[in-house]
């Protein structure tokens, strides 16, 4: 005997039950409500995440911002060597709000870095690149690679003094490589010296980047719902443990955003020199080599590296080694144990990995001269023999516990 039949414009598995009216009708072909509220209202998170979860949320808010600034500060830039500095010079003096945007992008650049260091320290902490969260690992070291090209795009751009010199020194690193060094620099550069060619393709690679950005951060965010988030116990979480998204966490997400919109209007409008070079507001001149030439501080512990290794190409090496290492981290560390809080030794390890990165930063803004120069290739050696060293040992030893 069989039950009854579904009308047959209905579809098997269509809900029972949703919004009603337009809404409704849509979201019944097109789940997107329903979509984003299992996946951002209902969705369940562990109730015992400390601040260091907030800046996931700091960090979607600043892009947008980001985002928002940088389209209309494209609007009236001049990609050109003889009109780059000047169209700057426009949009903070002639153009309405024109210093608001550009203090509003400047600002979120530093403290967009700022909160990605922290964000990337709260995943090496807590162990969230341990399985299944390797990909979730990895989309955010891809966002990190893009992040510092897009940063260091957008430091050429204004054409200042320290602009066109930190682009000096990097076409140089990147003309050491052998054999193909020539080629990448030439390729970077777009002719023989610095100029039109060299500023139209790194405003190219700022603005689409910027986007490109945003198609990975939906890959991370993704990989996040698919893997569940970690938590600071590092071990899974019981249902009754776990509270949903909204209102708890959307709260709490908001205070932090507003304790940061605090520190950044602070140095956008009261302390501004804190975060920006006053060499750059001098036009570029090829002629006359300022007397320090450095980065911007969120660069100053690879520029460290670079100079701490004795030749050009060893310096390169060292510093991207000092991104690369961390794709390796999840089969670099095998221990059972997630979270550094339940690791001693590795806990230790990981204040003086802080430690070794603030004093590689350091080194680079003192130009590895003396006794800096010892400390850069100490710090150096503590931080690739935290990862390659110290990480492996632990897991062996944590795993042979386990075992026993």
């Amino acid at each position: 005997m069989s039950g009854p039949s579904l009308p047959e414009n209905i579809p098997p598995h269509a809900p029972s039950a949703g919004p009603g009216g337009i809404v409704g009708w849509i979201d019944r072909r097109l789940p997107v409500i329903s979509g984003f509220r299992q996946e951002y209202i209902d969705f369940r998170m562990p109730k015992n995440l400390n601040a260091l979860w907030n800046f996931g949320a700091i960090l979607t808010a600043v892009l947008v911002l980001m985002l928002a600034t940088g389209i209309f500060l494209a609007m009236n830039y001049t990609p050109t060597s003889a009109g780059a500095f000047m169209s700057v010079e426009m949009i903070e003096r002639q153009l309405p709000g024109g210093w608001m945007l550009r203090a509003m992008h400047m600002t979120g650049a530093s403290l967009f870095m700022a909160a990605l260091y922290i964000h990337l320290f709260r995943g090496l902490y807590y162990g969230s690149y341990k399985q299944p969260r390797e990909i979730l690992w990895l989309s955010g070291l891809g966002l990190l690679l893009m992040v510092m090209v897009t940063a260091f795009a957008g430091y050429v751009l204004p054409w200042g003094q320290m602009s066109y010199w930190g682009a000096d020194v990097a076409g140089k690193a990147v003309g050491a490589v052998p054999v193909i060094g020539g080629t990448l620099e030439h390729v970077m550069e777009g002719s023989d010296h610095l100029g039109d060619i060299f500023i139209h393709r790194f405003f190219v690679l700022h603005f689409l980047m910027a986007f490109a950005i945003v198609a990975v951060v939906a890959i991370h965010v993704a990989a996040l719902h698919v893997s569940g988030p970690n938590n600071p116990d590092g071990r899974p979480v019981p249902e009754r443990q776990t509270v949903p998204f909204h209102p708890y966490y959307t709260t709490k997400d908001l205070t932090g955003l507003v304790l940061f919109a605090l520190v950044f209007v602070a140095l956008a409008f009261l302390w501004p020199d804190l975060l920006s070079e006053p060499e750059n507001y001098r036009p570029a001149n090829p002629m006359h080599t300022p007397a320090d030439i450095e980065p911007e501080w969120y660069f100053l512990p690879f520029y460290g590296l670079l100079q701490s290794v004795p030749s050009k190409f060893g310096g390169l090496l060292a510093a991207a080694g000092s991104i690369l290492v961390l794709f390796a981290v999840p089969w670099l560390d095998r221990s059972p144990i997630r979270s550094a809080r339940f690791r001693p030794a590795c806990r230790i390890g990981m204040v003086g990995l802080v430690i070794s990165f603030v004093l590689m930063g350091l080194v680079g803004r003192h130009h590895a001269e003396g006794g800096w120069m010892i400390a850069g290739r100490i710090a150096a050696l503590y931080y690739f023999g935290y990862f390659l060293v110290l990480l492996p040992l632990c897991a062996r030893r944590e795993g042979q516990q386990a075992e026993g």
